[in-house]
């Protein structure tokens, strides 16, 4: 049965297995060990894979000790960005949802009257977006969602400099470029901007988001597939 003395003693086994115990320590732990068979057979264990660990050669050893891959660290760090950029997707999208309020209860009954009493054709579904092939640090990414007056957009961008006037576009299917609206990038703010154009989804090929001298665009897949073709940064177009 292990007692307190038994728990204080264990800590110097292991030094004790390869004779590095000092004396008065020795001699204590010994008297310990006559009387408990516990730690005495615990110590016998040790004591032989300390002879076993004597008796290893490091310069026996030919091959050299395993490395990592060379791109295992960016892939850890990818895997890592891309959960985090997750988590706060989902966190802003859960602020998003509760702050909807009453206008998600009216959007609902609009919704439901066009079922009702018949509409117009098939309205595309919400559309994801997100940029692809950004700079180091930065991340953009939006929701399209369809209405009655176009479509709504809300943004998240991160990693630029604090302060960058970031100005929205739409694309249409006639290749003109459609303004959304702008807003005004904070570093640490996470939060979504949300912003509106007057070009239907169901037109729009891609989005584009103007952030200082650079100029970022996405592809929006037709037919409400989620884009996720690669895009080119493009200069600003005047």
């Amino acid at each position: 049965m292990r007692t307190e003395s038994c728990r204080e003693w264990r800590t110097s086994l292991g030094a004790y297995a390869l004779g590095q115990l000092p004396a008065e320590e020795r001699a204590g732990l010994e008297a310990h060990l006559e009387g408990c068979a516990e730690c005495r057979a615990e110590a016998e264990s040790l004591r032989s894979l300390g002879k076993l660990m004597a008796r290893a050669d490091p310069a026996r050893i030919v091959e050299p000790a395993p490395r990592p891959p060379a791109h295992l660290r960016e892939r850890v760090e990818t895997t890592i960005g891309a959960e985090r950029a997750s988590e706060r997707r989902s966190r802003r999208r859960r602020r998003f949802g509760f702050a909807l309020g009453g206008f998600a209860t009216a959007a609902a009954a609009a919704v439901l009257a066009l079922v009702v009493f018949g509409g117009g054709g098939a309205t595309p579904p919400e559309q994801q977006v997100a940029f692809t092939n950004l700079p180091k640090g930065v991340e953009i990414d939006a929701t399209l969602q369809p209405h009655a007056f176009g479509t709504e957009i809300r943004m998240y961008v991160g990693g630029i400099r604090s302060g960058t006037l970031c100005r929205v576009f739409l694309r249409g299917d006639d290749g003109r470029l459609y303004p959304a609206g702008s807003f005004r990038y904070r570093w640490g703010n996470d939060a979504e901007a949300i912003l509106s154009s007057a070009l239907d989804l169901s037109r729009t090929r891609a989005i584009g988001v103007h952030a200082g001298n650079r100029t970022f665009v996405a592809p929006v897949g037709p037919g409400g597939a989620t884009a996720s073709v690669p895009q080119l940064n493009e200069e600003e177009p005047t």
